[in-house]
């Protein structure tokens, strides 16, 4: 389909409220996973939603970016991607929707949250045989008192109802069974994803690799990037992760956990669950 068919949304932003990852797309994101050759007119979103904590993310900015310097001819967008910042991520929706010439985009591994909003935006989407799309509520990080609370629900409601409409014009899927999708957070694998009409055909396997260089030293890197991702999500500042990190890593507790934020400390756990034999043995 045109990707010219798809709706163009409106964007807000709210102080307080920031786009939040899930936990279990993170979980289940390969960071290795990349385009075997990204071609010269390409794009790559292969990292979470808005800047991260060490400075990189995919960002509105950067996408303009490369938009302009690959000026009107046609792009392919690589996506792999756990998602994270819904706003920008819609922001980036925008870009790609009003890009003068053809997009492809290419679902590597996952695009999952926010980066299946990104992918909706070409003109054609290619997935892998193996790759998934994950479609959810918004998810978000606030700070507040019920009443303000209570205003932040309200006013991610349009939100939410912004991702059907994209999911809706893509698919033509109806806006109830889209809503009920996102509710329960929705994994759609690849065959899945074209029977649904997320996806237009499969992305030949020969377009695929694994990045080079799978020792130690590069695993443990990863294990701490998702782990430095938890932590933020816990509300710990920086020095409080590392600090934490190191006591998992020795075995001595200490007061890291002393920046957690009120009802985190269950949610980091959980997440911790999955790296931590990996990090002790690294």
């Amino acid at each position: 389909m045109s990707k010219r068919k798809l709706p163009k949304v409106a964007l807000g932003a709210r102080p307080g409220v920031q786009g939040d990852l899930s936990p279990r797309a993170l979980q289940r994101w390969s960071p290795d996973v990349r385009a075997a050759d990204p071609g010269e007119a390409s794009i790559s979103v292969l990292d979470p939603i808005g800047a991260d904590p060490w400075g990189e993310g995919v960002t509105a900015r950067r996408i303009s970016a490369a938009l302009r310097a690959i000026g009107e001819r046609p792009v392919t967008v690589n996506i792999n991607s756990p998602g994270g910042d819904f706003f920008e991520g819609l922001a980036i929706y925008n870009l790609l929707r009003e890009h003068a010439g053809t997009v492809t985009v290419n679902i590597l591994g996952i695009a999952a949250s926010a980066a299946s909003v990104i992918a909706m935006a070409g003109d054609e989407v290619r997935i892998a045989r193996a790759g998934f799309l994950m479609i959810h509520n918004t998810w978000i990080m606030a700070a507040g008192d019920r009443h303000a609370l209570a205003e932040v629900c309200e006013w991610l409601a349009p939100f939410d109802a912004t991702a059907i409409d994209i999911y809706a014009a893509r698919t033509g899927i109806g806006r109830d069974e889209l809503a009920a999708m996102l509710d329960r957070e929705t994994w759609i694998g690849g065959q899945a994803a074209l029977d649904q009409g997320f996806a237009d055909s499969f992305l030949p396997a020969d377009q695929l690799e694994t990045a080079p260089g799978d020792g130690a030293p590069a695993a443990s890197m990863r294990a701490e990037r998702r782990f430095d991702l938890l932590a933020r999500r816990a509300g710990l500042t920086n020095s409080a992760s590392r600090a934490l990190l190191r006591e998992l890593r020795t075995g001595r507790p200490g007061a890291a956990h002393d920046g957690l934020q009120p009802g985190a400390a269950a949610d980091l756990e959980q997440g911790l669950a999955a790296l931590l034999e990996d990090l002790r043995t690294r």
